[in-house]
C-alpha cells in the first residue's frame, strides 16, 4: 500500500458547521455522576434484544466478562422509517468510530441520532492497522453463509435482530447495515476487507447519548470475539462457541438539569425541494 501521504478527509468539520462539535458538552455528560440508572440487562450469547432510548439519555454497552463483538441498530422511535446510515456515517466521521463521532440517520432525514461520549478501546490499533468499532463491513447472515458453505444456520446476527424487532412492529426488511461494537477490522494491502479478534476486557465499553428517541437493537454475534471465526459451523459443534459471552447494555437517565439546559434534539436536514420535480397540474 502506499505510504507516507495523508490525503485531506473529503467531508471537514468547519467551524460552525452541524460537524463542528462542541466537545465541551459532551465531555460533561460523559463525566457527570448525575446518573440515575433506568434500565440494565445482558444479551446472551447468540441472541438479540430491542430496547428504547430516550433523547437526552445515556446508553452504555459493555463487555462484563470478556471480548464479544455486538451488531448495533438504531431508528427513531416513533419513525421506523429514519434508520442509521453506515455508509454516511463513515463519510462524515471515520471508518471505525470513537468519542465525538456521530451515528447519523437515512435520507431525506439527514441528522445524528446519537454522538459518541464514552469508549474505552479509544485509540486502539493493531500491529497491522486494524481498529475498532467497524462501519466498514457489515452484519454476518444466514444467505451468505449458506451461499458460501452450503449449511443452514438461524442465530446469525441479522437473524437476531431480525428477531430481536419483531415485538415492535418491525420485519426483516427493517435490519440495516450496523456498527460492528467491539470489532476489529481493516483492509490489507490488496483493499480486502480482514477481521481481527476483538481487544475488549471485563468492564470495557462503548457509551452513546441519545439525540432522538431511539429504538436499538443488539446483536452478540455468533463469532464472539472472532478468534476461532469461520462459516458453515453449527452451534453444538464449532470452535466459536467458546469464544462467545453476553454483552450488557445500561441506560441512565441525566439528573442535573443544568446539563441539558442549551440542548436541543436535533431537527432533519433542512433540504426541503423536490429533487428539480414539478407536480403536473390538471387542465380540463
Amino acid at each position: 500500500m502506499p505510504t507516507g501521504r495523508n490525503p485531506a478527509p473529503a467531508y471537514q468539520a468547519t467551524k460552525g458547521s452541524v460537524l463542528d462539535l462542541d466537545q465541551d458538552f459532551y465531555t460533561k455528560i460523559a463525566s457527570s455522576t448525575s446518573r440515575e440508572l433506568i434500565e440494565s440487562f445482558e444479551i446472551p450469547i447468540r441472541s438479540g434484544k430491542a430496547f428504547s432510548v430516550p433523547r437526552g439519555h445515556v446508553c452504555r454497552l459493555s463487555t462484563p466478562h470478556g471480548p464479544q463483538v455486538g451488531d448495533l441498530n438504531l431508528w427513531a422511535r416513533d419513525n421506523p422509517r429514519e434508520r442509521f446510515w453506515a455508509s454516511r456515517t463513515r463519510q462524515l466521521h471515520r471508518s471505525h468510530i470513537t468519542t465525538f463521532d456521530r451515528l447519523w440517520s437515512c435520507l431525506p432525514y439527514l441528522r445524528p441520532m446519537c454522538t459518541i461520549v464514552g469508549d474505552t478501546l479509544a485509540g486502539y490499533s493493531d500491529d497491522v492497522g486494524g481498529r475498532v468499532h467497524d462501519l466498514l463491513g457489515t452484519r454476518c447472515d444466514p444467505y451468505v453463509n449458506q451461499m458460501l458453505s452450503g449449511k443452514a444456520f438461524d442465530f446469525h446476527c441479522h437473524s437476531n435482530l431480525t428477531r430481536a424487532i419483531l415485538p415492535f412492529g418491525l420485519v426483516e426488511s427493517d435490519v440495516h447495515d450496523v456498527l460492528n461494537v467491539f470489532q476489529v477490522t481493516g483492509l490489507n494491502k490488496d483493499g480486502q476487507y480482514y477481521m481481527e479478534p476483538c481487544p475488549a476486557k471485563p468492564g470495557d465499553y462503548f457509551e452513546f447519548f441519545a439525540e432522538i428517541d431511539l429504538l436499538c437493537a443488539l446483536s452478540t454475534c455468533p463469532g464472539g470475539d472472532l478468534s476461532a471465526w469461520g462459516w458453515g459451523n453449527d452451534s453444538g459443534s464449532d470452535d466459536m462457541l467458546d469464544c462467545c459471552r453476553p454483552l450488557a447494555v445500561e441506560i441512565f437517565k441525566l439528573t442535573d438539569a443544568t446539563l441539558l439546559e442549551n440542548w436541543q434534539s436535533p431537527e432533519n436536514a433542512a433540504y426541503s425541494g423536490f429533487h428539480g420535480l414539478q407536480m403536473p397540474t390538471f387542465t380540463a
